[in-house]
């Protein structure tokens, strides 16, 4: 999904999601731009007891906690070259391991992606793998920004006002010509 900053990438995925999956299906959104990259395996691969000093127990990473639903990578031209890897191998073979262990655990899980930034220019300025691209890019879906989308404008801002009132449980009838 490809699409400015707010421009609802991630509404768009859940509605993917959503339109495959029960309730009960997981759906796990992570931007890959807000998580150091020191800490990046163990947030998607988990790790094992005593895998390196401070992990007393054994956690499971994202890709296993989206198991039977979606893992929604926003911001996946951030993704650093080191991890790249890593990802390729879990997406393409779904599969992989947690850190501290050679044990292989299965993912069964749908990869959504989506960037603010061409990922098809990353691959090309060298910043992201060629393989890993075209694991992530079966269907692009272009996002336009909402002053490209004027129509889109009323209908966006009677359902906020809706999902307020619901929220607060309130009734507005809706806004004023003039506004």
């Amino acid at each position: 999904i490809q699409g400015e900053s707010g421009t609802g990438k991630e509404v768009i995925a859940r509605m993917i999601h959503e339109a495959r999956h029960s309730d009960t299906a997981p759906f796990v959104a992570v931007n890959c731009a807000a998580i150091p990259e020191n800490l990046m395996e163990s947030e998607f691969f988990g790790y094992e007891k005593g895998a390196f000093s401070g992990a007393v127990n054994t956690r499971k990473g994202l890709f296993e906690t989206a198991k039977g639903g979606t893992l929604f990578l926003d911001e996946v031209a951030d993704l650093p070259a080191v991890m790249q890897p890593k990802f390729l191998r879990a997406i393409q073979e779904q599969e992989g391991s947690r850190p501290g262990s050679t044990h292989v655990i299965p993912y069964d899980v749908r990869v959504i992606s989506a960037s603010n930034r061409s990922l098809r220019g990353a691959v090309d300025a060298g910043l992201f793998r060629e393989d890993l691209f075209y694991r992530l890019y079966a269907v692009e879906i272009g996002v336009p920004p909402l002053r490209e989308r004027r129509a889109d404008i009323v209908p966006l801002a009677l359902g906020f006002l809706s999902d307020v009132c619901r929220r607060f449980n309130k009734h507005v009838p809706g806004y004023t010509a003039e506004l």
